[in-house]
């Protein structure tokens, strides 16, 4: 196998993160890919393809917006700050089916970082093998629950949904991944959810609660209406304090551990 080069644009680098690892002062990458398309994600230049890119109308501004970091540069921050950042979060796009991430894994590993991955959810196949593998397995890992499970091929993933005439297909593989994040530990995993008006309301939090161990964190974040890969969510008002903090209460009347982030 070739070796994958170094210097190429990869994703985005976050030198320092306070908020992305629970407990840790760390670096963050966010790599380029994704196997699905949240009609919210602001990440458009790392889940866009070159050509979903361009085909756009606000294709120059949103080209203009994504400057791109290497893995090299990631590289040479890990081994500069080797002893004041702790963790290396793996993030994206969805980290488990971008090349790079068995690397970044390995070399975090050699110098003796805490390393965390992100995850949309969808890939239980891929995630239980990283967790297989005592060289690729991260010490933390945070799952997106995106709305419940029942709709993600109407709402997150309807681009990919006609290739699967299973309407339970997405359903199925959201599931099973919460099931393999619940077998972790309760401090090495959390599960995450952004407060979308059109995909998260106090009538999907049953669902949602329903797959997730009695002991999770579930950490809510409120939605942003601002560079959304749908640009019709743009125009969609984000959730009042008051209505978040009301889908939260009734969130902790299944999971105690749910609360704003």
């Amino acid at each position: 196998m070739a070796e994958l080069p170094l210097n190429t644009p990869a994703g985005i680098l976050v030198k320092t993160t306070c908020v992305d690892y629970p407990g840790l002062v760390a670096g963050a990458f966010f790599l380029k890919g994704c196997n699905i398309r949240c009609p919210y994600c602001y990440n458009i230049g790392l889940v866009l393809s070159e050509k979903e890119m361009k085909e756009r109308a606000d294709y120059e501004a949103i080209s203009n917006d994504s400057e791109l970091n290497s893995i090299q540069e990631l590289f040479d921050l890990m081994e500069k700050r080797q002893g004041i950042l702790k963790g290396i979060v793996i993030s994206g796009g969805e980290p488990l089916i971008n090349p790079y991430t068995p690397l970044i894994i390995q070399k975090a590993k050699a110098l003796g970082y805490k390393i965390k991955l992100d995850t949309n959810g969808t890939l239980p196949d891929e995630l239980q093998a990283f967790l297989d593998n005592e060289n690729l397995r991260p010490d933390f890992i945070a799952m997106d629950l995106k709305t419940s499970p029942s709709r993600y091929g109407e709402t997150v993933c309807p681009v990919f949904s006609k290739f699967y005439k299973n309407e339970s297909y997405w359903e199925k593989l959201v599931k099973r991944t919460a099931r393999i994040v619940a077998s972790l530990p309760s401090e090495n995993r959390e599960y995450r959810t952004v407060l979308v008006p059109s995909l998260v309301s106090k009538e999907d939090i049953p669902q949602m609660a329903e797959i997730l161990p009695e002991d999770a964190s579930w950490q809510f974040a409120q939605f942003l209406n601002k560079n959304c890969l749908d640009i019709n969510y743009n125009k969609i008002s984000p959730y009042t304090d008051k209505e978040i903090n009301e889908i939260i209460e009734y969130a902790k009347t299944f999971i105690k551990g749910a609360e704003l982030r």
